[in-house]
């Protein structure tokens, strides 16, 4: 850096030198009593039920002796047919429900899709696999009843923040491997996606969690990393990349530490030539997708995302 020279003509006294000083300690002490500039503030989304949307509540979409799981649905009132979006909640595999989502599933709607939000069953009622078993069961009841919702059957993509993230990777990355299909009736339809987006979510949960495994993991799986190696390895999404996974992107919050094994599994995915990409955004917490700013956001990409590789009249 280049020192900077006092003219010729300047001549400090004493008493000068001190007074600037003093200006100098006073401006700094001035600027540090000021206040940081306020972090953005988390801002609950609600529902508003656009009047351009046709919506369905609990829809029957898989059933387990009198167990019934079920969607929330929506889709454009317009004619056509639509490309569809399965909506995948968090909560740590054992708490949360479809509310929190409802935000991000009235603009996917909006942009033209058939977006369906999935009730699967928690860890406390039913451990791994059940969940991913639902999600598949979803995806194979929509394609079953395309007509009743406008719905392009070869054109589905998965979305999931948190625990919904591992179960929308996982659902995603383990197309075509029949033995995870489950029960939950339509068996005759495939549950394949053709795109998928994780937000904020462990991809390997053997690194995660196989040596130290929290109490949410444990409930989920059914046993700790040691007592289940098998399992663990089955449930991460990273194993289960090949040259046939979809197009697979990831948005994580600025705070957000739950992304073990992402930076490994897009290395994964463009070693097979998939699509892959990840959006930070900026000051968001965990789960930032269900409050603004970061909902918009988040939207953003992901309708922009799903636009690309779902909408094939899209340029």
């Amino acid at each position: 850096m280049a020192e900077l020279q006092r003219p010729a003509n300047v001549h400090f006294t004493t008493e000068g030198s001190q007074a600037l000083a003093e200006r100098v300690v006073k401006s700094i002490q001035d600027t540090l009593k000021k206040p940081a500039p306020p972090a953005a503030k988390w801002r609950m989304v609600y529902p508003t039920w656009p009047k351009e949307l046709a919506h369905y509540e609990k829809v029957v979409c898989a059933q387990y002796g009198d167990r019934k799981v079920t969607l929330d649905l929506y889709h454009p009132k317009a004619a056509g047919k639509y490309p569809g979006v399965l909506i995948i909640h968090g909560g740590g595999w054992y708490k949360g429900d479809i509310m929190s989502d409802k935000g991000l599933a009235e603009r996917i709607a909006l942009a033209g899709f058939v977006v369906a939000q999935l009730d699967y069953r928690l860890s406390g009622e039913a451990p791994y696999p059940a969940a991913l078993h639902d999600c598949k069961a979803a995806i194979r009841f929509l394609r079953a009843h395309a007509a009743e919702y406008s719905l392009d059957t070869d054109h589905i993509g998965v979305i999931g923040g948190s625990a919904g993230g591992h179960l929308s990777g996982l659902t995603a990355l383990t197309t075509g491997e029949k033995n995870l299909e489950g029960p939950g009736g339509n068996a005759e339809q495939s549950s394949d996606v053709q795109a998928c987006i994780v937000m904020a979510s462990t991809m390997d949960l053997v690194a995660a969690y196989g040596e130290k495994s929290g109490e949410s993991v444990v409930k989920f799986l059914g046993g700790t990393g040691k007592e289940r190696p098998d399992v663990y390895r089955e449930a991460s999404p990273i194993v289960h990349v090949t040259a046939k996974s979809p197009p697979t992107i990831f948005i994580e919050g600025e705070k957000d530490s739950a992304k073990i094994g992402r930076p490994e599994m897009q290395e994964k995915l463009r070693s097979f030539g998939i699509e892959t990409s990840l959006h930070t955004l900026k000051d968001a917490p965990h789960p930032f997708w269900m409050s603004q700013p970061w909902l918009d956001q988040t939207s953003h990409i992901a309708i922009e995302f799903f636009t690309r590789n779902l909408k094939p009249q899209h340029p």
